[in-house]
């Protein structure tokens, strides 16, 4: 990082077509915020609590939980802070640390994805061998290596942009540091330091969409099979939530990063990252639980309206075997 010491903060340009309704730009994201913490808390307590939910499932589905509340927590406040005091300036290390956090959160949650997806093919596609191959042990081991992996590829990122001379313009056209509007701002020939990134975040990236691409095709496919359309639509339901978050995620993703960094920045690409960032967290908590009869009783018996219900694993693979077999 001695190479970029010509410049000590980094100011963050935001929306500055939208500056007439900061106030209301402001209490938007803070409500967006507010429900993203809500609803990954919930989700974090109702597992940790209700022993019906202490499956692989929802182990993994608190491990996206918590991944959200940082990864929100990364980027939210500083905005709203910036959108309170009308002042959009980071330090150097601040914009450093910051990038290195969402580019490592990011990329964890591509891990837990295709993880996620794992567990809903052996659920969905071998049922029988579901509580020994998705045993405490593995799921353990599985969601260590997505955070241990993610990041050691946003050291290799951050290290990698860092890198570069920042002489001329501090302004960042986005509302955080990211990588591409960084590199805008080099002085130095960026193409050797883009191509380490692409083929780094590429594999990684890549990597994590075609393990789950390959899952999905393999439950697709069994679902197919299944005889009765009531046996399809259990079977499909049991990965609907996370098929929708998977997409949501992916398409917003891979428009955002995988184009050239010389090429303009649009305002309407300005606007992509407010929804991978800060709209799908939100929506997550929301999709994972709207339609999740387990969760509701979880959540009713930890605020006591509820009796407890037992053996929700056991239900769950009774279900997946009747399916089979119709």
């Amino acid at each position: 990082m001695e190479n970029s010491s010509r410049v000590t903060e980094f100011v963050l340009l935001g929306f500055p077509d939208l500056l007439s309704v900061q106030i209301a730009l402001f209490y938007i994201f803070l409500v967006l915020y507010v429900v993203t913490l809500t609803g990954n808390v919930l989700i974090i307590l109702a597992t940790s609590f209700s022993t019906g939910l202490h499956t692989p499932m929802y182990f993994l589905l608190s491990n996206l939980s918590v991944l959200e509340i940082f990864y929100t927590s990364v980027t939210i406040p500083k905005m709203l802070l910036n959108f309170l005091l009308k002042t959009n300036s980071i330090s150097f290390m601040g914009c450093a640390v910051q990038m290195y956090l969402f580019i490592a959160l990011g990329s964890i949650e591509c891990s837990l994805l295709a993880v996620m997806a794992y567990d809903r093919y052996v659920a969905v596609c071998d049922p029988l061998h579901y509580v020994t191959v998705m045993d405490p042990p593995t799921c353990v081991a599985l969601a260590f290596s997505s955070w241990i992996s993610g990041f050691i590829n946003s050291t290799i990122h951050t290290t990698c942009t860092f890198q570069q001379s920042f002489c001329s313009s501090n302004v960042i056209s986005q509302f955080f540091c990211d990588i591409r509007p960084l590199l805008n701002l080099a002085c130095d020939d960026t193409l050797p330091t883009e191509l380490i990134l692409y083929v780094v975040g590429g594999a990684y990236g890549l990597g994590s969409f075609v393990l789950t691409l390959v899952s999905y095709i393999n439950i697709i496919s069994t679902i197919l099979k299944i005889r009765s359309k009531g046996g399809q639509r259990k079977a499909f339901s049991t990965c609907a939530s996370h098929l929708i978050v998977v997409s949501l995620f992916y398409s917003t993703s891979i428009f955002a990063y995988y184009r050239s960094s010389s090429e303009e920045v649009t305002e309407q690409e300005k606007l992509t990252p407010v929804v991978y960032a800060i709209i799908t967290p939100t929506l997550n908590p929301l999709i994972y639980t709207m339609r999740n009869k387990e969760f509701k009783i979880a959540l009713s018996k930890m605020i006591g309206r509820r009796k407890p219900e037992i053996n929700i694993q056991n239900k769950n693979c009774q279900k997946f075997i009747m399916a089979q077999t119709d």
